[in-house]
């Protein structure tokens, strides 16, 4: 009984929370509001810790309370997910998505592609993020993300491949005007170079051969976005290399101009990664199947 206790304190925590009323709290789960006010008082004796500061008019989080808040939504969340996965008999994708994904792919590619998944799954809520920088899924509280590259530490993770994309090495003309172009990949030791930041760079080339060389270019400028590394180098500040899909507009018009097109036939693959503990939920299914989809039919090249 006492476990049953602590949750039903929980639970009244979290709606409280969410609301910022006891008194809505206790009509969204049906109790009265003296058994939200009691539930959470036996919630805070037991962890020994104030939750809410409360006034008349006021009810809000303390420091302790949103670092709970935190932890404890998103195990209820859980729950909610784990009872719709066997109540549904369809399996039909609802409830809330969190998906993180590369900054400027996100926003290019996936945006308009995750939006028309939404629309066909009206249940489905989707909260998005754009980062550049790696993340543990699990410990953000990530229901799907989307990566580039070599997955290197998937403990935990299942990863499904969505597609690839050619690797292209590029300068402005003004750049090229000042600096000239490299002939050969060992070149780009004596040029400017905009690499993404903390990334440990290195650049991947393919020879006529068939054959990998891989170069740690000089990193004159560091950038935390893939939008900002393609500024930067429209602006001349040295080259880059990026997926084909974040400079293919560019390119076209004239503001960049693809480098080293004999050694260019290196890819980097493109993954879709959710925590092992999300692969039966109809909504994480759903859309990872609508992704792979989508990239078949090439709407992520």
């Amino acid at each position: 009984m006492a476990r049953v206790e602590q949750l039903a304190g929980v639970a009244a925590f979290v709606e409280a929370a969410r609301t910022g009323s006891f008194t809505t709290a206790a009509q969204k789960l049906g109790i009265t509001k003296s058994a939200v006010g009691k539930s959470i008082a036996r919630l805070e004796e037991r962890l020994g810790a104030k939750l809410f500061y409360r006034t008349t008019r006021h009810l809000s989080l303390t420091p302790d309370g949103e670092a709970y808040f935190a932890s404890c939504a998103h195990a209820l969340d859980e729950i909610g997910d784990a009872e719709r996965t066997l109540t549904s008999k369809h399996g039909t994708p609802s409830g809330k998505l969190r998906i993180d994904m590369p900054a400027a792919f996100g926003r290019l590619v996936l945006l308009p592609l995750l939006l028309d998944i939404a629309k066909a799954h009206p249940a489905l809520r989707l909260v998005m993020t754009f980062t550049d920088r790696i993340i543990d899924p699990v410990e953000e509280g990530i229901d799907l993300s989307v990566r580039f590259g070599e997955l290197r530490d998937c403990s935990g993770l299942i990863s499904r491949r969505l597609t690839e994309q050619n690797l292209v090495l590029c300068a402005s003309p003004r750049y090229l005007q000042a600096h000239g172009s490299p002939l050969h990949p060992n070149d780009l030791q004596s040029h400017k170079c905009i690499v993404g930041y903390r990334r440990g760079t290195v650049w991947s080339f393919v020879d006529k051969r068939g054959e990998a060389i891989s170069v740690t270019p000089p990193a004159t400028h560091e950038v935390g976005d893939g939008d900002a590394i393609v500024a930067a180098t429209i602006a001349g500040c040295g080259l880059s290399q990026m997926p084909a899909s974040l400079v293919r507009k560019p390119i076209a018009d004239g503001t960049i101009v693809p480098l080293l097109t004999g050694y260019s036939k290196a890819k980097v693959e493109i993954h879709a990664v959710w925590p092992r503990t999300r692969h039966l939920v109809p909504k994480v299914r759903a859309v990872v199947d609508a992704l792979v989809a989508k990239a078949d039919a090439g709407a992520l090249d």
